[in-house]
């Protein structure tokens, strides 16, 4: 069922008090950083990202420290993430590119990002609003499973739930919503047995009404 803008509004001031710190658990501490560690936390935890970050920027820390390397090299340090060998061919990629193209700096258009190997479009959302503070809004799988039950979107794939909360949440809050999306994923709206019970939006949301 379509929410009315004030049904929108409450959702979002809710949430926004409820996680008033709401920001990514990603542990980094630059904008080079923040991108490699959001390429390793594609299916694979924020938590588990951040064993490996530690021991891997002390030994890289630029694209051109990456780049001269190969992949079997750079495995060794993020065995302990999803899809590490894969991830591995991409990082090296991604930053040989960045530095032939971009002077080692990364490129602050979503066009551009993209067409970096293992960056897709959340990737590329994720870095223009955490690193450059632009308005996007990135879809995990946590923010598409909470704003398709609360109502915020209705779609059955990522890029049509991005669309939908594009129309319904205010431009500039749309980093902010995001977080407030994936905490509340994280701490209430879980995937199986999500704690309707103590919901502070449950008599908002699409999904407890049914």
């Amino acid at each position: 069922m379509k929410k009315s803008k004030s049904e929108i509004k409450k959702i979002l001031k809710i949430l926004s008090e409820t996680y008033p710190e709401s920001k990514t658990a990603l542990k980094y501490s630059n904008n080079f950083e923040l991108l490699i560690a959001v390429m390793l936390s594609a299916q694979t935890t924020d938590n588990q990202v951040n064993k490996v970050t530690p021991e891997l920027f002390k030994r890289f820390k630029t694209p051109y420290d990456f780049a001269k390397f190969n992949p079997e090299e750079l495995e060794e340090y993020i065995k302990g993430v999803g899809l590490y060998k894969t991830k591995s061919k991409n990082i090296i990629k991604t930053c040989q590119i960045l530095v032939e193209k971009y002077n080692g700096e990364i490129p602050q258009t979503r066009e551009e990002l993209m067409e970096l190997p293992g960056v897709g479009r959340k990737t590329a959302n994720v870095i223009l609003s955490v690193a450059f503070g632009k308005d996007a809004i990135a879809v995990d799988t946590h923010v598409f499973r909470v704003a398709n039950r609360i109502g915020l979107a209705n779609a059955k794939d990522v890029k049509k739930t991005e669309e939908d909360l594009m129309k319904e949440i205010p431009k500039n809050l749309w980093g902010q919503a995001h977080h407030w999306l994936i905490y509340h994923g994280r701490n209430i709206c879980k995937a199986r047995n999500p704690k309707c019970d103590i919901c502070p939006i449950k008599e908002l949301c699409d999904y407890n009404q049914k």
